[in-house]
Order: C-alpha cells, then structure tokens, then sequence
C-alpha cells in the first residue's frame, strides 16, 4: 500500500496543484474567465513569483520504486521504469503578510489558511485534516502571530476540530466587485 504524506509542494507539481484549483472552481461552478491551458500557465507564474509569501502544501499518495512498484532488480534502467511518483490528493495554501512593526516586536507575521482542496473520492477520510495540521505546523515554524481562514459552510466543522474559533474582533468587509464575488481580470496594484 502506498504512503500518503502531507509536505510542501514540489515545483514540478505545480501544474499539478493548478488543475486541483481548476477542478475546486468547477464543482462550485464558477465560470472561467480562461481556458484550462491557460489557466494552469498563469497559476504556475503565480506560484512561482509568490513562492515566500504563499506556501503549498500537498497531500499525496507516494510512489513506490523497486519491488513494491513492478518487482525486485538490480537493474537501475527497470528500477527508474518502475517508479511511479505518486498522485496528489489535496492541497492548502497558507498566505503569510508582514505584519506592522511593535516595540515589543519587531519581526510580525500572520497568516490566511487559503485554496484548501481534497480529490472528491478522497473526501471524509481525514486528510482534510492532515492537511490542517500540517499548515498549522507550518504556521508555528514560521512563528506566525495568527491564523485565519476563509470557510465553506461545509469546512466550518472540519476547521473547529483543527482549533480554529470564532473571534468577535476579526472583523471583514467585501469590497469584490458587485455580482462578480472574488473574481478580478486585472492585476492588483499595490
């Protein structure tokens, strides 16, 4: 049986991750203002020019080389043949921002849980969950102040049980676009 690990993202993933995210949109109908091909290409840009302030994380199923993938060999040529790399199951963005500088800290960081995504077939197994671990741990490592996330009304539960609460002093305005909720054609300009 395969292993399934939650780690970050590998660069040669990322097309992989961006279907993921165009597969997220199509279950919830969204409709795209891109082609697929496209898409993929500039979520793959995206990814890479914001590499230290959003990290992927990923929940695959790991390949196996050797025996476990297509028999025992000595043969290195039928042992690279014979590995199969894997399949990614779900993935979760955690958004880092620079916070404002206190006295009594300096260095501030926050983060936003964002895109969290598991395969349909895979859902209700628990590797939500993982994933939620594994951003958090992320989040401690970083030292990060906070954590938010945006929910579903079907995550909210997934979300308590991985310590997340209501706070009734984060607070959040909607400031889209009206009839067009999250969706932007230009860049952003700082």
């Amino acid at each position: 049986m395969n292993r399934i690990d939650v780690r970050p993202v590998r660069t040669g993933e990322l097309e992989a991750v961006a279907v993921l995210r165009w597969q997220w949109a199509q279950e919830r109908q969204r409709t795209p203002v891109t082609s697929r091909d496209e898409f993929v290409r500039r979520f793959v840009t995206w990814a890479l020019e914001h590499e230290s302030s959003h990290r992927c994380l990923v929940v695959a199923r790991e390949g196996t080389c050797g025996a476990e993938a297509g028999g025992d060999t000595d043969r290195e040529d039928i042992r690279e043949m014979a590995c199969d790399e894997g399949t990614l199951l779900g993935m979760a963005w955690l958004a880092i921002t620079r916070r404002v500088p206190h006295p009594g800290a300096p260095e501030r960081a926050s983060g936003d849980v964002q895109c969290v995504y598991v395969v349909p077939d895979e859902r209700d197994g628990g590797l939500g969950a993982r994933l939620m671990d594994g951003v958090l741990a992320l989040a401690r490592d970083l030292g990060l102040e906070r954590v938010t996330v945006h929910s579903s009304d079907r995550a909210v539960t997934a979300y308590t049980r991985a310590g997340f609460a209501h706070s009734p002093l984060l607070l959040q305005a909607e400031v889209a676009r009206e009839g067009q909720p999250g969706t932007r054609t230009a860049p952003v300009r700082p």
